[in-house]
């Protein structure tokens, strides 16, 4: 009695600290990411803003590389770039590591560039983690990560991918994000 006692107090207490959750709709499947505003804030502020006016309803995977990850929250269906907001300081100061299942804020060569594009890594890239702040080690920002429907995303990274205009890696069948929410 009294161990079960304190296994429904210690997941009370993992729940009260679980970070809020979004659902990604895609045609291949649910996404869930958790989300972590203790350690990312502004960056988790920017990815709830854009999810709640609706900015990735409708927007591709625009980008898939089998073996390393599939990148999206940029393109709408006709694979032209939607305007963004002003782009958010980099946090990938914070401890957290491009692990498998992670969700990361994709950029230009500009550490601090980040807008709404993200990227889920399909496998550990540890290479992309914060080293030093310099223009070359700045890394990428963890700010979440996949509590379910790992599957599809590893489904997401194994499309046939192609070049469309001008860009690589690209899947020849779009994969589409229908709809992202938060969970409650």
């Amino acid at each position: 009695m009294r161990s079960s006692f304190l296994i429904a107090a210690l997941l009370s207490a993992a729940a009260a600290v679980a970070g809020p959750r979004v659902a990604l709709d895609t045609t291949l499947g649910r996404i869930v990411i958790e989300l972590y505003p203790d350690r990312a804030p502004e960056t988790v502020r920017n990815f709830l803003g854009y999810v709640d006016e609706g900015f990735y309803d409708g927007t591709l995977f625009h980008r898939v590389i089998d073996g390393f990850m599939i990148q999206g929250g940029g393109f709408d269906r006709e694979f032209n770039r939607k305007p963004t907001r002003p782009p958010v300081r980099n946090e990938a100061d914070n401890g957290l590591s491009n692990a498998r299942g992670t969700v990361a804020m994709a950029r230009t060569a500009d550490p601090h560039s980040a807008t709404s594009q993200f990227f889920i890594n399909t496998v550990d890239n540890r290479r992309l983690d914060f080293r030093a702040p310099t223009a070359r080690g700045w890394g990428y920002c963890v700010f979440g990560r996949v509590v379910e429907g790992m599957e599809v995303v590893d489904a997401i990274g194994k499309v046939p991918t192609g070049s469309r205009d001008g860009h690589a890696d690209v899947p020849l069948d779009p994969v589409v994000i229908e709809r992202a929410t938060r969970l409650e």
